[in-house]
Parts: C-alpha cells; structure tokens; sequence
C-alpha cells in the first residue's frame, strides 16, 4: 500500500471539508479617510448606557469565572418578556445555539430544511453535523409555507425559519407560521431565527414566543448583536421547552458566556427606552431610504429589518459589483450577496443620518 502524506496527519471527519467557510462582509476601504460601515446590520446608536457600565464593572472580577448558568441574564431576559427563566439558555451569540441544536438534534442520514435565501450558517451547521441540507425555494424573496411542507420527508429533524430573513429583510406573519407549524410532524423542530424581531412593526408579527409556549417542537432563537448594539460581545438566547433546554445543556460548553456579556446583555435588555429609541430611529430611516432608492430606479425588497436589499440593474456598467467598487472608493461599505442568489444585489444596512443621506448621494452619482 502507497502511504501519501495524507496519511501521516488528521484527517477531519467526513463532510467536514465539504462545508464552505463563512465570509463575513468586508469592514476596510483602503486609502479613504472616512469610512461608513453598512454592511453588518449594526446599530448606529450603538450599545446603551447602562450597558457599557456594567462591562466596566465586569473588569473589576476579571479572575473570576463567569456564572455559568447566566442567572442574572437569563432573569433580565424573562422578566422583559415576561418568560420562565427555566425556558431560557443563553449562548456565544444566537448562532452557537443554532449549532448546538444542530449537534443534539441531528445525525447522519437526517434533513434539515431551510429556505432559498436563508441564513448561510444554517447550511454549515446541517452538515457539520452530518446531515443533509434540504433547501425550500421562496416566493418573491419571501419564505413559503407550502414548499417548506413539500420538502418534508421522513428524515427532516429540524426546520429553520429566519423571521424575518436576512438579508432579503421579509417576514411571514404569524398565522403563516402557525400554518406550517400546523403541517409538520411532532417529532420535528421548529427553529424561529428572530434575530431582527425587536424592528418589526407590523401587527399581524409575532417572533416565536406564543407557539414555544403551547408546544413541544418550537424553538425561537434571538439576539444582542442588532438591536441592542452589543455584536462585540457574543450574546444570543433561545426560547424552548423544558426537554430541549436540557438536551442542549449537555453538550454547552460549561462557560460558554464571559461576565462582561452576562452583565451588560442584562443592563442592555432592562434598558426599554434606548430599544424604543433605536426601534424609532430605525423605522423613520428604513421609510426614508426605501423612498430615496426606489427614486434612483433601483429595486428595494420590501424590509421590516435594519437593512434594505437593493437590486441593481442588467446593465453591466450599473451592476451591483460595479456600484459596490463605487461605494467603497467612497468609503461606504455595503454587503455582496451573491453566496445567498443575489449576485447583482447589494445588501445596505440602516447607519446614521450622515451615513444614510452619503450613500445615497453616491448611488446618485454613480447611476448618472
């Protein structure tokens, strides 16, 4: 037998290579001396007060271990929302649980199911734990409850709802929601990815929280990183049966979240007014760029998220690959979303006023 180099080193396990790294947006134009980033979804009001307090007073214990339950989060958590802590599990962003759901729930041989323009990571993490990705196509960028339904078989586990989606920023009202829950088999999950809920101002929306308190097969998963301005420091929780909070709990790293997160996520959820504050500000800047854009004759995804999908024409000197060059020797950064099946798309997030008003001067120009 012909040893190969191969061989003589660790080989990871099957699947493992055939998973294609995550590609964060790019964060630098070189040689521009001011730079607006628009391409994470971050907060341009940033994180609130009280919270940054609370990460100082965490430098003060820095040879402490963190509490590794996350009390006191998971307390301010549901004393917001009005939960059972013991429903609560708080983790390295909402994306860690995403994975650990994937690891507890899923075994070779299994399906999960996600929709055409999903969140990428939900593809990594199927097949990181040996299972098969299911993709459910959409309808005008939007999520459909009838193929999600069709691409059931009897190996789907789990299905991942992004709602509303990143980055097309549409949503499914809640009794569409309630309509797939309604078609699934009881030994299937339904994850609901909210990490955008706090944006959301339509009535007829509902994150998650009402069908993880009346069933078995729901999980809703949220965030710290939009909203609340805290992306530096990892923070995510999920929502869900009792059953799944402990099945979950056997596999989490017994330290998964440092103090300085577990203290300034429960300052920053308590802190209403700067929510509304940043729920406000959000709102009247979405409208506006909507408006400006779809001026420019360019095509806007209708969103109820911090960002906008902004579609760009066939004419490929007005491309969206063109247009993002542009913005960059600018200084503003948007988002490509070809690995998500908008290659001639930009995704833009919502940043300050003088962010806002620049990038659309620049759109301006650049489709003259």
């Amino acid at each position: 037998m012909t040893t190969t180099r191969q061989d003589m080193r660790p080989t990871p396990k099957a699947g493992i290579l055939d998973v294609a790294a995550y590609v964060p947006g790019k964060e630098h134009a070189p040689g521009v001396a001011k730079v607006h980033k628009l391409s994470a979804n971050e907060t341009p009001l940033g994180a609130s007060k009280h919270a940054i307090d609370a990460f100082r007073e965490a430098a003060e214990k820095l040879a402490i271990y963190p509490d590794g339950q996350a009390t006191v989060l998971k307390k301010a958590i549901a004393d917001v929302h009005r939960l059972n802590p013991e429903n609560i599990l708080c983790g390295n962003g909402s994306d860690e649980l995403l994975g650990l759901l994937c690891q507890t729930y899923l075994s070779p041989g299994d399906e999960a199911i996600y929709t055409e323009h999903g969140f990428l990571v939900y593809r990594n993490y199927i097949m990181a734990a040996g299972a098969g990705p299911v993709v459910a196509r959409e309808n005008s960028e939007r999520a459909e409850v009838d193929s999600i339904l069709s691409a059931v078989t009897p190996r789907t586990k789990i299905i991942f709802l992004a709602n509303p989606n990143n980055p097309t920023g549409t949503y499914l009202p809640f009794e569409e929601v309630r309509r797939l829950h309604g078609g699934l088999p009881k030994h299937v999950l339904l994850v609901i990815d909210a990490a955008y809920a706090e944006y959301v101002r339509r009535n007829d929306y509902e994150a998650g929280v009402e069908l993880v308190s009346s069933f078995e097969n729901v999980v809703m998963t949220r965030t710290f990183s939009k909203i609340y301005g805290l992306a530096a420091l990892r923070i995510g929780w999920m929502f869900a049966p009792v059953h799944v909070i402990d099945a979950v709990n056997r596999i989490r790293g017994p330290f998964n979240m440092n103090s300085a997160a577990i203290l300034a996520g429960s300052a920053a959820v308590r802190d209403r007014a700067h929510v509304a504050e940043a729920a406000a500000f959000n709102e009247t800047w979405l409208v506006w760029l909507t408006e400006q854009l779809t001026g420019l004759g360019l095509r806007v995804t209708p969103s109820v998220g911090n960002f906008l999908l902004v579609h760009f024409p066939e004419d490929p000197a007005k491309s969206a690959e063109k247009a993002d060059a542009y913005l960059t020797s600018k200084g503003y950064i948007l988002r490509r979303v070809t690995g998500y099946g908008f290659p001639n798309a930009l995704r833009l997030s919502i940043g300050s006023e003088e962010a806002n008003l620049g990038v659309v001067a620049a759109l301006s120009e650049f489709l003259k």
